[in-house]
């Protein structure tokens, strides 16, 4: 390490270390682990029972409940970020320097003295070959430097030193991957919305805080459609949607589990649904005493008034689950009766069990003879400005592996010597900046086609 070195230096040498790249690397991986065995985006409740309050807490001050998005996993993509451009940056100056030298040269020695020096004995004038062997040079390989020599010609001709730039592609790959991720992370977002037959909203809540977030546009639910096996299970759910922009609808699409809409940059999934509120309801009211029936359609919120004069019923609202001594009931409406002294009571009316209002022993009964089944739909709404950039370096890795592993910077050597006026003798090797062994087949296969010019 140099002495008297400014802080930029150090800042400098600190980013461009090899090892600064390991260990970040080996910590984005092992808390990427940590982020898929600990609950992500979960509620409190839910901590609480999984980890207890002590462990709660601890991911709490870490963010370990929406990891990919807290401060400090952030922080190692971007240093990750800093620490290939200034890698990238120190070491591209020399790779520079042998893909564009000043002055193409060679050392005939060193290729003469190379493992891959094939040598062949040909009854022809050395001059006569000449000409044919460059063509050839030319053709397969690329340009050629070709000199003469007391002996005979050597030539010499590359190809590929531009595959040398093969790694910059995989460091530009993974800072478009990393910056991907970082602008999703930071200006993207995962929000939920749930929406009745007919019901239009232009704002979702995220999904961990609950904060509404606004769409820039409308979306309608015009319908639901749920198709059950015959045990019950649900087949097929899917949602008929509109999308209002401006006040004026721009499309309307179907969308099922997997098969999302897409507009502007927002990925609208369906992902649940459930019993929505239904408009009205008729209800038998049935005297105990005689057992005569009145029948009513009332809407929620509707009161109406009890034969005989008994008091009042209004219609509170609508519950798609009704628990009842710890027993899911399933749908129930739930309606409010007031006695003629004032005195008042709720009632729940499941609509599974026509006759649970009996139990209550009253004057009156009421059973649920028929209402609209109406249902929500549950929509993930999903924004990731960062995809286009992850998109381009997963197809920049695909180019940049293909060149560093199967591409090569290839140099070859030729030498024509003159035994007699008749008889020539030809060498030639070869170097590659890797895979040496596809080098040595590669001379071979010179040989052959040199052996018949």
């Amino acid at each position: 390490m140099k002495k008297n070195q400014t802080i930029s230096e150090l800042i400098w040498q600190f980013f461009c270390s090899v090892k600064l790249a390991v260990y970040t690397l080996v910590l984005l991986a092992a808390t990427s682990v940590i982020g898929t065995i600990i609950l992500q985006n979960g509620t409190p409740e839910q901590y609480s029972r999984l980890y207890g309050e002590a462990y709660y807490n601890l991911i709490k001050i870490f963010n370990i409940d929406d990891m990919y998005h807290a401060w400090w996993f952030l922080s190692l993509l971007v240093i990750l970020c800093i620490n290939i451009v200034v890698c990238s940056i120190e070491r591209i100056s020399g790779t520079w320097k042998i893909i564009f030298p000043k002055k193409l040269k060679f050392n005939p020695d060193r290729f003469r003295k190379l493992k891959t020096l094939e040598g062949f004995i040909v009854n022809k004038a050395a001059i006569s070959l000449s000409g044919g062997y460059e063509r050839f040079l030319s053709k397969t390989i690329g340009k050629v430097i070709k000199q003469e020599t007391q002996t005979g010609t050597i030539m010499y001709a590359e190809s590929g030193r531009w595959t040398r730039m093969g790694v910059y592609v995989v460091h530009s790959s993974l800072l478009l991957l990393l910056l991907g991720a970082l602008i999703g992370a930071v200006f993207g977002f995962k929000a939920n919305l749930q929406l009745n037959e007919g019901a239009t909203s232009d704002t979702a809540f995220m999904v961990k805080t609950r904060l509404p977030v606004n769409l820039g546009f409308s979306i309608r639910c015009n319908d639901f459609h749920v198709k059950f096996y015959d045990t019950g299970a649900p087949e097929e759910f899917k949602s008929n949607l509109t999308i209002i922009e401006n006040g004026k609808e721009s499309f309307t699409k179907d969308i099922l589990v997997n098969h999302p809409l897409r507009y502007k940059g927002i990925n609208i999934f369906q992902s649940s649904y459930g019993s929505g509120r239904p408009d009205s309801v008729v209800l038998d009211i049935i005297r105990q005493s005689d057992k005569s029936v009145t029948s009513h359609t009332i809407k929620i919120g509707e009161e109406i008034g009890l034969p005989e004069d008994q008091g009042l019923f209004k219609l509170e609202g609508f519950m798609p689950h009704f628990d009842f001594r710890g027993n899911n009931l399933g749908e129930a409406f739930i309606g409010r009766i007031t006695q003629k002294d004032a005195n008042s009571f709720q009632i729940a009316l499941p609509t599974k069990f026509p006759t649970f209002d009996k139990m209550r022993k009253g004057s009156f009964a009421f059973v649920v003879k028929e209402f609209e089944h109406k249902y929500y739909t549950g929509l993930q709404i999903t924004k990731d400005p960062g995809v286009w950039y992850v998109y381009s370096g997963f197809i920049l890795m695909i180019i940049g592996c293909w060149v560093t592993f199967f591409m090569s910077h290839q140099s070859f050597f030729i030498e024509i010597e003159k035994i007699s006026d008749t008889i020539s003798k030809i060498s030639i090797s070869g170097t590659s900046n890797r895979n040496k062994q596809g080098m040595k087949l590669k001379i071979k296969k010179i040989v052959t086609k040199l052996k018949d010019i």
